[in-house]
């Protein structure tokens, strides 16, 4: 009997199949739900849907049969719009019939590119959390590498704000990587998450900021820059509004100030406003944010004024 259900097609009422309960995908595009409703309406629904089948017992002592969906959601809710009342499907027998519920769900939305990333990664760790998979294992039935599976995975732990955005497409999956390379510097992180939607930064922007703002965290743990040049950073970032780096070279006393920018406008806007600023200005707000003494140190060197502001050059 298990093999004239796999491999037959019955027509079934549309009413009597319920949802898929592992579904791993929660968003359906109505405009689209709305074009395939059309296309069924003229053509009917090309593909079978794919569901279990079980006896019921009802109130009277009768048997009921009732259908769950394995694959097919979109063609279903679609066909409920279209006003079909009976759709093809193939009924699947076995055991195990969840956690293959689960992985047929995920395989066919994987093969359709219909799972935002979002409920991918929930849908994997489901069948690990849930079924006591590998990640190897998950990587096998889904017909990706195991690295695949683990970073798809691994966006989950960043905060559910961030999540959203890349649900609701204001933030791309690629702009997880550089996020989740600060989930220790949450300050910092939202800070660049509010940055990618608010400026439009792209992937690879986002990741060379996220770089330097851990290589910042490293070279302040290891003192390889004075405390002074960190806090004229952070006095001269505070006056233009975006990040600026002192890189010098540990070897000689020469090296370069990185100022940020993320596009043209910006770009202008700061040139403008560091040419247009009195110098006396600038030195006395990074002076006073470094907190450097008044009176000379009669053991200091020519030297030691090599960092004023008015050393440097754009």
């Amino acid at each position: 009997m298990s093999e004239i259900y796999n491999n037959a097609i019955f027509w079934i009422e549309v009413d009597k199949i319920k949802p898929n309960p592992f579904q791993p995908r929660r968003e359906f595009d109505e405009a689209r739900l709305r074009d395939l409703a059309d296309s069924i309406r003229q053509y009917g629904v090309l593909q079978p849907l794919v569901v279990t089948r079980k006896e019921v017992e009802r109130e009277d002592g009768g048997l009921a049969t009732e259908y769950e969906l394995v694959a097919g959601e979109r063609r279903l809710r679609a066909s409920k719009i279209a006003g079909v009342s009976m759709v093809p499907a193939v009924i699947r027998t076995g055991d195990d019939t969840d956690r293959m519920k689960l992985e047929m769900a995920i395989i066919e939305n994987l093969q359709r590119e219909d799972l935002n990333p979002v409920d991918r990664a929930q849908a994997f760790h489901q069948l690990i959390n849930e079924f006591k998979l590998k990640h190897a294992e998950v990587a096998k039935k889904v017909g990706k590498s195991r690295e695949y599976v683990s970073n798809s995975i691994r966006i989950l732990i960043l905060p559910q704000a961030m999540l959203d955005a890349v649900v609701s497409g204001q933030i791309t999956e690629g702009h997880t990587r550089p996020l989740l390379m600060l989930m220790d510097r949450p300050p910092e992180q939202e800070t660049l998450f509010q940055d990618i939607i608010s400026k439009r930064i792209t992937v690879r922007d986002a990741e060379n900021i996220a770089r330097r703002i851990a290589f910042d965290k490293v070279r302040k743990k290891e003192r390889f820059v004075e405390p002074q040049i960190i806090e004229l950073e952070q006095a001269l970032a505070e006056r233009l509004g975006t990040r600026v780096t002192v890189e010098k070279n540990p070897r000689t006393e020469n090296g370069k100030i990185l100022i940020d920018f993320f596009d043209r406008e910006s770009m202008i806007k700061l040139l403008t406003e560091l040419a247009s600023a009195p110098t006396n200005e600038v030195e006395s707000a990074t002076l006073a944010a470094a907190d450097v003494e008044s009176s000379p140190d009669p053991e200091s060197s020519p030297d030691d004024d090599l960092y004023s502001v008015k050393n440097f050059s754009l």
